[in-house]
């Protein structure tokens, strides 16, 4: 096998060992079979949940309630980052707000979400929003404050007018500051809208699957749901990646 191949297939090595330990546990009756089934019983679960559609319809639902919060948390974060991260003075006056609700758990704010916007779909997506939005607005600032003076310099020595220099010059030099934000922030979304689907009266969704499942202690279909999650968060972590490496190719040079 040549290296190229040899290395695409590396990060399967992590997942055969896993599912490999976890089969050794089972068979080994190390944790109550009740509590843990097998593997071949969760992939089972996996396939009729698909299958029959129960599964994917939750699972649809999260991505949806997951990419609308995060969208939201862009289309304000981006902007308002670019505004703080060109003013220091004004980023700075607004730096507390900013880490202190960046360094509160987004969970200890469901109440406050409740009580603004109630019981509901708009809740869910907005806390999830709200939590994202500060990291991407963190990082967005960060970037276009960091940018490369030298480059800017030698573009206003060149005659580029301010507006000139900050779209093509500050915020080219800001975007992989700003991905790292976005990639983060999806992620963090995606953990919110779940936590918030198992605490906030839903009906629908990966989070109220995986409640529900528990509840009744059925333990396949409460795996099922918890790797149906995973691979969500990993698909969407592994997308902006590949975004990132083909879109802004030109981050650390």
């Amino acid at each position: 096998m040549s290296r190229g191949r040899f290395e695409a297939w590396t990060p399967a090595i992590g997942a055969i060992a896993f599912v490999a330990l976890w089969w050794t546990v089972y068979r080994l009756r190390l944790i109550d079979p009740v509590l843990l089934p097998s593997p071949e019983d969760s992939l089972r679960a996996i396939w009729s949940g698909f299958v029959g559609g129960a599964l994917l319809h939750d699972f649809l639902v999260t991505v949806r309630r997951t990419l609308l919060a995060f969208a939201i948390a862009v289309a304000i974060s981006v902007p308002l980052g670019i505004v703080l991260g060109s003013s220091p003075k004004l980023y700075r006056g607004c730096e507390f707000v900013i880490d202190f609700f960046r360094s509160t758990p987004t969970s200890a704010l469901f109440p406050l979400f409740l009580v603004i916007l109630g019981v509901g779909e708009a809740t869910k997506i907005a806390v999830a929003a709200f939590g994202a939005s500060l990291l991407i607005l963190f990082n967005t600032a960060y970037g276009v404050m960091n940018a490369r003076k030298t480059r800017q310099a030698a573009a206003k020595a060149m005659g580029a007018s301010p507006g000139r220099v900050m779209v093509e010059v500050t915020l080219l030099e800001s975007l992989p500051q700003t991905f790292v934000g976005m990639r983060a922030g999806v992620s963090f979304a995606l953990v919110i809208v779940i936590v918030a689907e198992m605490f906030i009266g839903s009906t629908d969704g990966l989070g109220q699957r995986v409640i529900n499942a528990q509840a009744v202690f059925n333990m396949p279909e409460m795996y099922a749901t918890i790797f149906g999650a995973g691979v969500l968060g990993y698909t969407l972590n592994l997308l902006f990646i590949v975004i990132e490496r083909n879109f802004v190719h030109w981050g650390g040079k």
